[in-house]
């Protein structure tokens, strides 16, 4: 099922959305928001699935042309915001660029920050930042969203709980976090409001993409109207969503509604592009002395689009511009 949130205050209002994206029903009867359907899901999934099966029969009474224009981030606000950096490739160039080696446990334990969660942005939203000179980046990723998750949940029990998959834009201010880094304490300054695509989806939707460990397909990227990536998200990454909820919930729950994903997808193969700026840069340092490609800069636009096998949008795109406030 195919699920999003049309623009309605702090939290929007929830709606139905066909399989082939083009129409849309409200579904605040069932419940009012994406968090309040999540908060009892064994319920609403059942009512939402069949207003799906109407919509898609064309009987849903109500529905209308959906204008993605209309809609926010399917979860404007969520309990808990949880990024790792998964795929190896992408923590080794990276390193390796400023002349560190990966560290020794790398294969121990997923690396995993806790990011702003009471803000996302909608896809097609503005990154409004108070300087150019942030070192502004995208990083092209896949969140997870899940139900309720137990304390001490094992990793081949986890997935369970997953309920949803969004697109998300992972924002990083390039010049902010090196410092922040050194002082041992984590991202703060350097990690802004991240942006989520339009739809969220299901994970029987995604069919064989989803094997119930990582979601595969064809994550795109542009920057200034430019190819960047077209990256493969189901290989080269020794953890999967499974490991990621069962290594944060060694010591927590989970509330409904927490979001949770692999990182930047990366490829070991360098000649289908990267899911950020910093990567590339990492790369021309490596190969070349110095980076090349500029950071993103007001007036900039990126876009991103996890694709299946037959080219067709999985999430809806999200597509941003930079801006100075005000």
């Amino acid at each position: 099922m195919k699920l999003a949130s049309k623009r309605d205050g702090r939290d929007g209002a929830l709606i139905v959305v066909s399989k082939d994206t083009k129409t849309a029903v409200d579904a605040t009867h069932i419940a009012k928001t994406m968090q309040a359907a999540l908060d009892d899901w064994d319920n609403t999934s059942v009512a939402l699935e069949a207003l799906y099966d109407d919509l898609n029969q064309g009987i849903a009474q109500g529905a209308y042309d959906l204008d993605f224009t209309a809609l926010c981030a399917p979860l404007p606000r969520a309990y808990q915001y949880l990024d790792g950096a998964c795929y190896i490739s992408h923590i080794r160039r990276n390193r390796a660029a400023r002349g560190d080696k990966l560290p020794a446990d790398i294969l121990d334990a997923p690396l995993i920050y806790q990011g702003i969660s009471h803000g996302f942005m909608a896809w097609n939203e503005p990154i409004k930042l108070p300087g150019g000179d942030l070192g502004i980046d995208f990083e092209a990723e896949i969140a997870a969203v899940t139900s309720d998750v137990p304390l001490g949940v094992s990793s081949a029990e986890a997935t369970k709980h997953i309920k949803l998959f969004m697109l998300l834009n992972d924002i990083s201010l390039r010049t902010l976090i090196p410092p922040e880094l050194k002082r041992s304490f984590g991202f703060l300054t350097g990690k802004p409001c991240s942006s989520l695509g339009p739809i969220a989806v299901t994970p029987d939707e995604l069919g064989d993409l989803w094997d119930g460990k990582l979601v595969s397909g064809k994550m795109n990227c542009w920057v200034r109207g430019k190819k960047f990536g077209e990256l493969e998200s189901g290989i080269d990454t020794p953890f999967d969503y499974g490991d990621m909820i069962a290594h944060v919930a060694q010591t927590r729950a989970f509330e409904p509604g927490t979001i949770i994903a692999l990182g930047t997808v990366s490829n070991e193969d360098e000649t289908v592009g990267f899911g950020c700026i910093g990567e590339q840069r990492a790369v021309e340092i490596i190969n070349e002395g110095s980076a090349k490609t500029d950071l993103l800069e007001f007036g900039d636009v990126v876009k991103i689009d996890h694709q299946d096998y037959d080219s067709k949008s999985l999430f809806g795109a999200i597509e941003q511009k930079v801006a100075p406030i005000g």
